[in-house]
């Protein structure tokens, strides 16, 4: 028997109008708070993430719980509105993030390169697996079987955040420095290591953790990893060569880049891995091919940084109940976790610059560089909350050592790079960057 099919009913009056003024209040908030924070030399992710701290249960719906459920009534399909949308800009986000990525630096400077990151991620990644499996059960999510909750730590603690050391090391004008491009090189073998790792921890999140979960999870990784190599580097470079004869190809780019983006964040999430690896990945690849492609993703930069990225963060700040850091158990815990992020993140870092024969201030600066994790840590968080490997405890801790670390690596640089003497290749590369013409 054929079943009528009738027309989708349109989303609610009221639903759309809760949903236009999310939008709004939180854009309104994340603005103010993230320009409040530049000018007290913060970066914007602490503001922009406060907004939905104030907005959310740790503020609003503690002082006026009335008007939090009629601005976030906690209904499903609401949230999901605002979930999808914060959803795209993420993507997005991590997109740029990759084609921060420069392979001919990781090329050149591999010995340094290499050392720093073995120290910087493979020393705070053991740390972090040993503090998931202290924690006390109360910081666990629902799925959090104790093995992948460990992991998860692991990641948390062993990730930077490229785009905040980039704009950091910017702002700072040291990325001509030699200390500054290890610090990113580092920072880019750690992001690419922290979303392989992810992508295994979502994977057996769903199933538990088992030999042959992890081996389907590791060979997926390498099947996309070998596909975007030898299949999806000619792809892409063949669609963005034809969108630059185009002669609207601005427009056109945009649109280029945004659909190369969200597709390989379909293929890799058909995989049952995150989203975020396949846009990382396609950044990446954009980025490699030349300075025309990277420019269509820097067009689209303005608003993806400007609207999309500030509600991702204001809606990530909407799950931070700092309420729950009252309780003894999850104050300690959340303690001890900055402890070790800072610690075992500067030690690594130092360790391995100095094993790679640099001297002291610049393995100090190299530690405290990369202890910046920024907006790559509240998506991980994110990710930890909505496959159930935290709870909303666990997700504030995690939060609060990205803000924490994000603080804290500037005014430490700007006292360790301070002390060293610039050498003559530097002061070339510098006259250099100078002269290179900005981007339109």
């Amino acid at each position: 028997m054929a079943v009528a099919i009738g027309p989708v009913p349109a989303i609610g009056h009221d639903a759309m109008l809760v949903f236009l003024v999310q939008i709004g209040v939180l854009l309104i908030v994340a603005t103010a708070l993230g320009r409040l924070a530049a000018r007290l030399n913060l970066p914007a992710v602490v503001g922009e993430l406060a907004a939905g701290i104030l907005v959310g249960p740790s503020l609003l719906g503690t002082v006026a719980p009335a008007v939090s459920e009629r601005l976030l009534p906690r209904d499903a399909e609401q949230m999901h509105l605002l979930g999808a949308v914060a959803q795209l800009g993420v993507l997005l986000l991590v997109g740029i993030t990759g084609a921060h990525i420069d392979l001919g630096l990781l090329r050149r400077r591999r010995v340094a390169i290499a050392w720093v990151s073995v120290g910087s991620v493979l020393l705070p990644l053991a740390l972090g697996i040993g503090l998931g499996f202290l924690l006390p059960a109360s910081v666990m999510g629902g799925n959090g079987h104790r093995p992948v909750f460990a992991l998860f730590i692991g990641v948390a603690v062993a990730v930077s955040a490229l785009p905040v050391i980039a704009k950091t090391l910017l702002d700072m004008k040291l990325m001509h420095r030699n200390v500054g491009q290890v610090i990113i090189g580092a920072a880019a073998v750690s992001d690419i290591l922290g979303w392989l790792l992810l992508s295994i921890v979502s994977a057996t999140a769903t199933v538990g953790f088992r030999a042959g979960v992890v081996a389907e999870s590791v060979g997926y990784l390498l099947l996309v990893l070998a596909a975007t190599v030898f299949l999806a580097r000619p792809l892409v470079g063949r669609v963005m060569r034809t969108v630059q004869r185009s002669a609207n190809g601005s427009d056109l780019g945009i649109a280029a880049v945004v659909v190369l983006l969200v597709l390989a964040a379909a293929g890799t999430h058909a995989l049952k891995m995150e989203p975020m690896l396949g846009a990382f990945l396609c950044g990446t690849l954009i980025g490699s091919l030349g300075a025309e492609s990277r420019r269509f993703l820097e067009l689209a930069r303005p608003f993806v940084m400007g609207v999309l990225a500030p509600l991702f963060l204001a809606t990530a700040g909407l799950q931070v109940d700092l309420t729950a850091l009252q309780r003894p158990t999850v104050l300690g815990a959340a303690l001890i976790t900055l402890l070790v992020a800072v610690g075992a993140k500067l030690a690594g870092g130092y360790l391995g610059a100095r094993m790679g024969r640099l001297a002291h201030d610049e393995a100090l600066a190299i530690g405290a560089g990369l202890n910046a994790r920024g907006v790559v840590e509240i998506v991980l968080a994110s990710v930890g909350l909505n496959i159930g490997v935290l709870n909303s405890a666990s997700y504030t801790i995690v939060v609060l050592v990205a803000v924490v670390t994000s603080v804290m690596a500037p005014p430490i640089l700007r006292r360790t790079v301070g002390r060293m003497a610039q050498t003559s290749g530097e002061l070339e590369r510098e006259r250099e960057y100078a002269a290179r013409p900005v981007a339109s």
